[in-house]
Protein backbone atom coordinates (compact mmCIF):
# COMPACT_ATOMS: atom_id res chain seq x y z
CA UNK A 1 0.00 0.00 0.00
CA UNK A 2 1.28 3.48 -0.88
CA UNK A 3 0.83 6.30 1.63
CA UNK A 4 1.16 10.09 1.35
CA UNK A 5 1.42 11.81 4.73
CA UNK A 6 1.24 15.62 4.79
CA UNK A 7 2.72 17.57 7.68
CA UNK A 8 3.23 21.24 8.40
CA UNK A 9 5.70 22.06 11.14
CA UNK A 10 3.80 24.56 13.27
CA UNK A 11 6.19 24.96 16.19
CA UNK A 12 8.12 22.89 18.70
CA UNK A 13 8.42 19.95 16.24
CA UNK A 14 5.69 17.89 17.87
CA UNK A 15 3.74 17.59 14.62
CA UNK A 16 6.88 16.52 12.81
CA UNK A 17 7.66 13.98 15.51
CA UNK A 18 4.28 12.29 15.31
CA UNK A 19 4.31 12.19 11.51
CA UNK A 20 7.81 10.82 11.35
CA UNK A 21 7.12 8.08 13.86
CA UNK A 22 3.98 7.08 11.94
CA UNK A 23 5.68 7.20 8.55
CA UNK A 24 8.67 5.17 9.64
CA UNK A 25 6.50 2.57 11.39
CA UNK A 26 4.33 2.09 8.30
CA UNK A 27 7.50 1.75 6.21
CA UNK A 28 8.88 -0.89 8.58
CA UNK A 29 5.68 -2.85 7.97
CA UNK A 30 6.28 -2.86 4.23
CA UNK A 31 4.33 0.20 3.08
CA UNK A 32 5.70 2.72 0.59
CA UNK A 33 5.54 6.05 2.37
CA UNK A 34 6.05 9.61 1.18
CA UNK A 35 6.25 12.18 3.96
CA UNK A 36 5.48 15.69 2.74
CA UNK A 37 6.87 18.36 5.05
CA UNK A 38 7.04 22.11 4.62
CA UNK A 39 10.17 22.12 6.81
CA UNK A 40 12.06 18.81 6.71
CA UNK A 41 15.17 20.31 8.36
CA UNK A 42 14.31 18.94 11.86
CA UNK A 43 14.59 15.40 10.50
CA UNK A 44 18.36 15.91 10.26
CA UNK A 45 18.57 15.47 14.06
CA UNK A 46 15.21 13.89 14.79
CA UNK A 47 15.54 10.99 12.36
CA UNK A 48 19.00 11.03 10.76
CA UNK A 49 19.13 8.98 7.57
CA UNK A 50 15.37 8.85 7.00
CA UNK A 51 15.44 5.04 6.53
CA UNK A 52 12.53 3.63 4.53
CA UNK A 53 10.64 6.87 4.01
CA UNK A 54 10.75 9.21 1.02
CA UNK A 55 10.74 12.76 2.35
CA UNK A 56 9.22 15.34 -0.01
CA UNK A 57 9.93 19.01 0.63
CA UNK A 58 6.47 20.55 0.45
CA UNK A 59 6.87 23.94 -1.23
CA UNK A 60 4.73 26.16 -3.45
CA UNK A 61 6.04 24.21 -6.43
CA UNK A 62 4.24 20.93 -5.82
CA UNK A 63 6.10 17.89 -7.19
CA UNK A 64 4.15 15.98 -9.86
CA UNK A 65 3.68 12.83 -7.78
CA UNK A 66 0.58 10.74 -8.40
CA UNK A 67 -1.40 10.10 -5.20
CA UNK A 68 -0.92 6.80 -3.42
CA UNK A 69 -3.62 4.55 -1.96
CA UNK A 70 -3.99 6.54 1.27
CA UNK A 71 -3.58 10.26 1.93
CA UNK A 72 -3.15 11.39 5.54
CA UNK A 73 -3.37 15.08 6.33
CA UNK A 74 -1.97 15.53 9.80
CA UNK A 75 -3.84 17.91 12.07
CA UNK A 76 -5.92 19.51 9.32
CA UNK A 77 -2.95 20.80 7.34
CA UNK A 78 -4.78 20.62 3.95
CA UNK A 79 -2.82 18.99 1.11
CA UNK A 80 -2.02 21.37 -1.77
CA UNK A 81 -4.91 21.97 -4.22
CA UNK A 82 -2.89 20.59 -7.13
CA UNK A 83 -2.44 17.30 -5.31
CA UNK A 84 -6.10 17.16 -4.26
CA UNK A 85 -7.09 17.64 -7.91
CA UNK A 86 -4.96 14.61 -8.78
CA UNK A 87 -6.71 12.66 -6.03
CA UNK A 88 -10.10 13.51 -7.54
CA UNK A 89 -8.93 12.63 -11.08
CA UNK A 90 -7.51 9.25 -10.06
CA UNK A 91 -9.42 6.19 -11.37
CA UNK A 92 -9.77 5.09 -7.75
CA UNK A 93 -9.37 8.10 -5.46
CA UNK A 94 -7.27 7.35 -2.38
CA UNK A 95 -8.59 7.04 1.13
CA UNK A 96 -8.36 10.51 2.68
CA UNK A 97 -7.78 10.64 6.40
CA UNK A 98 -7.55 13.68 8.65
CA UNK A 99 -5.34 12.58 11.55
CA UNK A 100 -6.30 14.70 14.56
CA UNK A 101 -4.67 15.65 17.86
CA UNK A 102 -4.52 13.31 20.83
CA UNK A 103 -6.99 13.85 23.64
CA UNK A 104 -8.87 11.88 26.29
CA UNK A 105 -11.90 14.18 26.01
CA UNK A 106 -15.27 12.58 25.30
CA UNK A 107 -15.72 14.21 21.88
CA UNK A 108 -12.89 12.04 20.55
CA UNK A 109 -14.95 8.84 20.67
CA UNK A 110 -17.90 10.62 19.07
CA UNK A 111 -15.81 12.08 16.26
CA UNK A 112 -13.50 9.19 15.46
CA UNK A 113 -14.20 7.87 11.96
CA UNK A 114 -16.75 10.52 11.01
CA UNK A 115 -17.13 11.26 7.32
CA UNK A 116 -16.50 14.81 6.09
CA UNK A 117 -17.73 15.31 2.50
CA UNK A 118 -15.87 17.92 0.43
CA UNK A 119 -18.37 20.19 -1.33
CA UNK A 120 -16.16 22.71 -3.10
CA UNK A 121 -12.70 23.24 -4.49
CA UNK A 122 -10.52 20.77 -6.40
CA UNK A 123 -11.61 17.93 -4.12
CA UNK A 124 -15.37 18.47 -4.55
CA UNK A 125 -17.14 15.14 -4.49
CA UNK A 126 -14.48 13.44 -2.39
CA UNK A 127 -14.74 12.86 1.34
CA UNK A 128 -12.28 12.54 4.17
CA UNK A 129 -12.56 10.70 7.47
CA UNK A 130 -11.58 12.05 10.86
CA UNK A 131 -9.18 9.77 12.68
CA UNK A 132 -8.52 10.41 16.36
CA UNK A 133 -5.76 8.91 18.49
CA UNK A 134 -7.03 8.29 22.00
CA UNK A 135 -7.16 6.33 25.20
CA UNK A 136 -10.07 3.94 24.59
CA UNK A 137 -11.10 1.10 22.31
CA UNK A 138 -13.42 3.47 20.46
CA UNK A 139 -10.55 5.64 19.19
CA UNK A 140 -7.53 5.14 16.95
CA UNK A 141 -5.38 4.32 19.96
CA UNK A 142 -1.70 5.15 20.41
CA UNK A 143 1.33 4.55 18.23
CA UNK A 144 3.47 1.69 19.54
CA UNK A 145 6.15 0.45 17.18
CA UNK A 146 6.28 -3.31 16.80
CA UNK A 147 9.95 -3.43 17.79
CA UNK A 148 9.59 -1.18 20.84
CA UNK A 149 9.51 -3.95 23.52
CA UNK A 150 12.57 -5.61 21.99
CA UNK A 151 14.51 -2.35 21.81
CA UNK A 152 13.62 -1.59 25.41
CA UNK A 153 14.63 -5.06 26.61
CA UNK A 154 18.02 -4.79 24.91
CA UNK A 155 18.73 -1.28 26.19
CA UNK A 156 21.82 -0.74 28.36
CA UNK A 157 20.90 2.05 30.78
CA UNK A 158 24.25 2.39 32.47
CA UNK A 159 26.13 2.62 29.18
CA UNK A 160 23.72 5.20 27.79
CA UNK A 161 24.04 7.39 30.86
CA UNK A 162 27.83 7.10 30.85
CA UNK A 163 27.79 8.16 27.21
CA UNK A 164 26.13 11.39 28.30
CA UNK A 165 28.49 12.00 31.20
CA UNK A 166 26.16 10.71 33.92
CA UNK A 167 27.20 8.17 36.55
CA UNK A 168 24.30 8.32 38.99
CA UNK A 169 25.27 5.70 41.54
CA UNK A 170 22.45 5.90 44.08
CA UNK A 171 21.23 9.28 42.86
CA UNK A 172 17.83 9.77 41.31
CA UNK A 173 17.79 10.43 37.57
CA UNK A 174 15.23 12.85 36.14
CA UNK A 175 14.65 14.14 32.60
CA UNK A 176 13.26 17.58 31.87
CA UNK A 177 11.34 18.36 28.65
CA UNK A 178 8.93 21.25 29.11
CA UNK A 179 7.86 24.71 27.99
CA UNK A 180 8.21 27.35 30.74
CA UNK A 181 6.39 25.95 33.79
CA UNK A 182 6.02 28.56 36.55
CA UNK A 183 6.71 25.88 39.15
CA UNK A 184 10.14 24.96 37.75
CA UNK A 185 12.11 26.80 40.50
CA UNK A 186 9.97 25.02 43.10
CA UNK A 187 10.72 21.68 41.49
CA UNK A 188 14.46 22.36 41.54
CA UNK A 189 14.34 23.15 45.26
CA UNK A 190 12.56 19.84 45.88
CA UNK A 191 15.07 17.91 43.80
CA UNK A 192 17.98 19.54 45.61
CA UNK A 193 16.97 17.81 48.86
CA UNK A 194 18.47 14.48 47.72
CA UNK A 195 21.15 13.45 45.20
CA UNK A 196 19.57 13.98 41.79
CA UNK A 197 20.97 13.93 38.27
CA UNK A 198 18.76 16.20 36.14
CA UNK A 199 19.04 15.67 32.39
CA UNK A 200 17.85 18.83 30.66
CA UNK A 201 16.85 18.56 27.00
CA UNK A 202 17.95 21.14 24.44
CA UNK A 203 15.98 24.18 23.32
CA UNK A 204 13.20 25.71 25.41
CA UNK A 205 13.80 23.44 28.42
CA UNK A 206 17.42 24.59 28.61
CA UNK A 207 16.34 28.24 28.39
CA UNK A 208 13.65 27.70 31.04
CA UNK A 209 16.19 26.00 33.28
CA UNK A 210 18.66 28.89 33.02
CA UNK A 211 15.88 31.34 33.85
CA UNK A 212 14.85 29.27 36.87
CA UNK A 213 18.43 29.00 38.11
CA UNK A 214 18.86 32.76 37.82
CA UNK A 215 15.66 33.34 39.78
CA UNK A 216 16.69 30.91 42.51
CA UNK A 217 20.09 32.53 42.79
CA UNK A 218 18.42 35.90 43.31
CA UNK A 219 15.64 34.81 45.65
CA UNK A 220 16.97 31.74 47.48
CA UNK A 221 20.74 31.95 47.81
CA UNK A 222 22.19 28.63 48.94
CA UNK A 223 19.21 26.60 47.74
CA UNK A 224 21.61 23.97 46.32
CA UNK A 225 24.53 24.62 48.65
CA UNK A 226 25.25 20.91 49.11
CA UNK A 227 25.32 20.41 45.34
CA UNK A 228 22.92 17.47 45.50
CA UNK A 229 21.16 18.55 42.33
CA UNK A 230 23.42 18.16 39.32
CA UNK A 231 22.11 19.49 35.99
CA UNK A 232 23.30 17.92 32.73
CA UNK A 233 22.73 19.72 29.44
CA UNK A 234 21.76 17.35 26.64
CA UNK A 235 22.20 17.96 22.91
CA UNK A 236 19.31 17.56 20.49
CA UNK A 237 18.27 13.90 20.57
CA UNK A 238 16.87 11.73 17.82
CA UNK A 239 13.54 10.10 18.49
CA UNK A 240 15.17 6.79 19.36
CA UNK A 241 17.62 8.53 21.69
CA UNK A 242 14.73 10.31 23.38
CA UNK A 243 13.09 6.94 24.05
CA UNK A 244 16.37 5.83 25.62
CA UNK A 245 16.47 8.94 27.79
CA UNK A 246 12.99 8.12 29.10
CA UNK A 247 13.98 4.51 29.81
CA UNK A 248 17.01 5.78 31.77
CA UNK A 249 15.19 7.98 34.23
CA UNK A 250 13.30 7.45 37.47
CA UNK A 251 10.97 10.36 36.68
CA UNK A 252 10.32 12.08 33.34
CA UNK A 253 8.90 15.51 32.66
CA UNK A 254 7.39 15.43 29.16
CA UNK A 255 5.56 17.96 27.04
CA UNK A 256 3.19 18.04 24.06
CA UNK A 257 1.60 14.86 22.78
CA UNK A 258 4.30 12.73 21.15
CA UNK A 259 6.53 12.80 24.24
CA UNK A 260 3.54 12.15 26.52
CA UNK A 261 2.88 8.88 24.71
CA UNK A 262 6.56 7.99 24.82
CA UNK A 263 6.67 8.81 28.54
CA UNK A 264 3.72 6.54 29.26
CA UNK A 265 5.23 3.77 27.14
CA UNK A 266 8.48 3.98 29.13
CA UNK A 267 6.69 2.53 32.14
CA UNK A 268 8.23 5.17 34.39
CA UNK A 269 6.43 7.98 36.24
CA UNK A 270 5.99 11.00 34.04
CA UNK A 271 4.48 14.45 34.44
CA UNK A 272 2.92 16.09 31.40
CA UNK A 273 3.36 19.75 30.56
CA UNK A 274 0.43 20.23 28.21
CA UNK A 275 0.68 22.70 25.34
CA UNK A 276 -0.81 25.95 26.74
CA UNK A 277 -3.62 27.56 24.75
CA UNK A 278 -4.78 31.16 25.03
CA UNK A 279 -8.41 30.18 25.63
CA UNK A 280 -7.38 27.73 28.41
CA UNK A 281 -8.81 24.79 26.46
CA UNK A 282 -5.80 22.84 27.72
CA UNK A 283 -7.30 22.82 31.21
CA UNK A 284 -10.24 20.62 30.11
CA UNK A 285 -7.84 18.47 28.10
CA UNK A 286 -5.63 17.93 31.14
CA UNK A 287 -8.56 17.08 33.39
CA UNK A 288 -9.85 14.55 30.85
CA UNK A 289 -6.43 12.93 30.76
CA UNK A 290 -6.29 12.78 34.56
CA UNK A 291 -9.70 11.09 34.64
CA UNK A 292 -8.29 8.43 32.34
CA UNK A 293 -4.94 8.16 34.15
CA UNK A 294 -6.45 7.93 37.65
CA UNK A 295 -3.17 8.91 39.35
CA UNK A 296 -2.55 9.03 43.10
CA UNK A 297 -3.87 12.24 44.65
CA UNK A 298 -0.43 13.80 45.10
CA UNK A 299 0.51 13.07 41.48
CA UNK A 300 -2.77 14.58 40.24
CA UNK A 301 -2.03 17.69 42.25
CA UNK A 302 1.51 17.74 40.86
CA UNK A 303 0.10 17.67 37.31
CA UNK A 304 -2.22 20.59 38.05
CA UNK A 305 0.45 22.75 39.68
CA UNK A 306 2.97 21.96 36.95
CA UNK A 307 0.41 23.19 34.40
CA UNK A 308 -0.54 26.32 36.34
CA UNK A 309 -4.01 25.21 37.47
CA UNK A 310 -3.10 25.26 41.15
CA UNK A 311 -0.28 26.51 43.35
CA UNK A 312 2.06 24.78 45.76
CA UNK A 313 4.07 22.02 44.11
CA UNK A 314 4.27 18.88 46.29
CA UNK A 315 7.54 16.99 46.48
CA UNK A 316 7.81 14.22 43.87
CA UNK A 317 7.11 10.76 45.29
CA UNK A 318 9.68 8.72 43.40
CA UNK A 319 8.87 5.44 45.11
CA UNK A 320 5.10 5.84 45.30
CA UNK A 321 4.64 6.73 41.64
CA UNK A 322 6.47 3.70 40.22
CA UNK A 323 3.69 1.12 40.59
CA UNK A 324 0.99 3.37 39.05
CA UNK A 325 3.29 3.99 36.07
CA UNK A 326 3.71 0.26 35.52
CA UNK A 327 -0.05 -0.21 35.74
CA UNK A 328 -0.55 2.57 33.18
CA UNK A 329 1.79 0.80 30.77
CA UNK A 330 -0.29 -2.36 31.08
CA UNK A 331 -3.44 -0.39 30.26
CA UNK A 332 -1.80 1.24 27.25
CA UNK A 333 -0.64 -2.09 25.87
CA UNK A 334 -4.30 -3.18 25.82
CA UNK A 335 -5.37 -0.15 23.75
CA UNK A 336 -5.65 -0.12 19.94
CA UNK A 337 -2.38 0.60 18.14
CA UNK A 338 -2.49 3.62 15.84
CA UNK A 339 -0.58 2.36 12.78
CA UNK A 340 -2.50 -0.92 12.83
CA UNK A 341 -5.81 0.91 13.13
CA UNK A 342 -4.92 3.17 10.22
CA UNK A 343 -3.97 0.17 8.10
CA UNK A 344 -7.20 -1.60 8.99
CA UNK A 345 -9.29 1.50 8.38
CA UNK A 346 -7.66 2.23 5.03
CA UNK A 347 -8.00 -1.36 3.84
CA UNK A 348 -11.57 -1.79 4.98
CA UNK A 349 -13.17 1.56 4.34
CA UNK A 350 -10.61 3.46 2.37
CA UNK A 351 -12.13 3.69 -1.07
CA UNK A 352 -14.25 6.75 -1.46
Amino acid sequence: MRWDIFCKVIDNHGDAGVCWRLASELARRGALVRLWMDDPAPLAWMAPGHPGVEVVHWTAQVPAHAPGDVVVEAFGCDPPPEFVARMRAAPRPPAWINLEYLSAESYVERSHGLLSPVHSGPGAGLAKHFFYPGFSERTGGLLREQDLPQRHAQFDRAAWLRGHGVQPGAARVVSLFCYEPPALPELLRHLAQEPTELLVTAGRPTAAMHAALARLAAEHAGWNARGLLRPHWLPLLSQREYDQLLWSCDLNFVRGEDSLVRGLLAGRPCVWHIYPQDDFAHHAKLEAFLRWLQPPADLARFFRVWNGLEEGLPAPDFAGWQAPAAETLTRIEALPELASELERFAAGRGRI
